[in-house]
């Protein structure tokens, strides 16, 4: 650690043992001499506490209190102004800290760059989703923030953040992660950047939190709804206190929220309500997406509407899917379920 140091690097880990290794060497082998390292155990149960001690890397072991507190704990052991929180089963390509560093400044809230999609075995299911663009931004991204409250954002070792934006994360005890309301926080306080350029590896193993590579599960989507609202309203308050007079949509009529209440209607057994359909694709239509995804999205809705549930959960399996999607799969997922139409 000196006091020149441009970067943080804060390693969270829970039984991680297989993965974390590769985490930590991912960010010392760059060599950088202005950058931190501290790798913070969460109460592993496994044997990644010995693996993060042969390391050499700085390392404390907590008792289990979750990513939040395990990244905050972290966060006050360095002095870097910009912090990466890497998760111990992701990984830094060579290069990316140079790249990270040559693009932050003062003005900078937050660095944003995509993640390459691996397996356990480090082989590549697919490139970065979501893809991202490069640009340097602020009112673009508050907009679209108060409007549809959030914006394309990559997992959470995808982000850089400006050190007092992750003093919000003291506040945020209803969540026990990191990639949440700093993610959105950040363009009121300062631009945006963000890089196409793959600069990491995002490690898709059946144990992510996230639930990719898994069949739909209504608990995790039930869960992801009530992180939404409660983090839409600690937003609201943020946004008051640095932006009065700016107004945050209500979290009930975003498309993100009604795309999940669709979600978990099909996970849970139920049959998605007609009157919803036209709602969600009026909101597909007018929003920030490609004209391809606005196409599966709309697919994907229509037909998941008036299928029975067993052909819903199919295709919501098949969306949640890790690898290549496109239309043509969506049907070869129809014809083998050969599912009837709701009457």
């Amino acid at each position: 650690m000196t006091d020149s140091s441009k970067l943080a690097v804060v390693i969270s880990c829970y039984n991680y043992e297989s993965f974390v290794e590769r985490a930590i060497q991912s960010v010392l082998s760059q060599g950088r001499d202005d950058c931190e390292v501290v790798v913070v155990d969460d109460g592993s149960t496994d044997g990644s506490w010995d693996v993060i001690s042969r390391s050499g890397v700085t390392a404390f072991k907590i008792e289990n209190s979750g990513a939040r507190a395990a990244c905050l704990y972290g966060l006050d052991r360095t002095r870097a102004p910009f912090v990466l929180f890497l998760d111990a089963d992701d990984e830094l390509k060579p290069g990316a800290l140079g790249t990270i560093i040559d693009r932050i400044d003062p003005d900078v809230a937050k660095l944003q760059f995509a993640l390459t999609r691996i397996d356990a075995d480090d082989n590549v299911i697919s490139n970065a989703l979501p893809a991202l663009e490069d640009f340097r931004s602020r009112d673009d991204l508050v907009r679209h923030v108060l409007e549809r409250g959030v914006y394309k954002s990559p997992p959470t070792s995808g982000n850089v953040f400006r050190r007092d934006l992750c003093e919000f994360l003291r506040e945020a005890t209803y969540d026990q992660f990191v990639d949440g309301v700093i993610v959105f926080a950040a363009p009121f306080l300062g631009d945006i950047v963000s890089i196409s350029d793959e600069l990491g590896c995002y490690r898709i193993h059946g144990r992510n939190d996230s639930g990719l590579g898994r069949m739909p599960d209504a608990g995790s989507l039930e869960r992801d709804m009530h992180r939404f609202l409660a983090r839409m309203e600690h937003l609201r308050a943020i946004i008051r206190r640095l932006e009065p007079g700016q107004e945050l949509v209500d979290p009930r009529k975003t498309f993100y929220f009604r795309e999940h209440k669709f979600c978990l209607d099909i996970a849970s057994g139920l049959l998605p309500r007609l009157t919803a359909l036209p709602v969600l694709l009026s909101e597909l239509a007018g929003g920030p997406f490609a004209a391809k995804h606005k196409l599966a999205m709309a697919i994907f809705f229509s037909v998941g509407t008036v299928l029975p549930n067993n052909g819903g959960k199919a295709l919501l399996a098949y969306r949640l899917k890790t690898g290549h999607r496109s239309v043509l799969g969506f049907a070869k997922e129809l014809v083998r379920w050969r599912v009837p139409l709701r009457s």
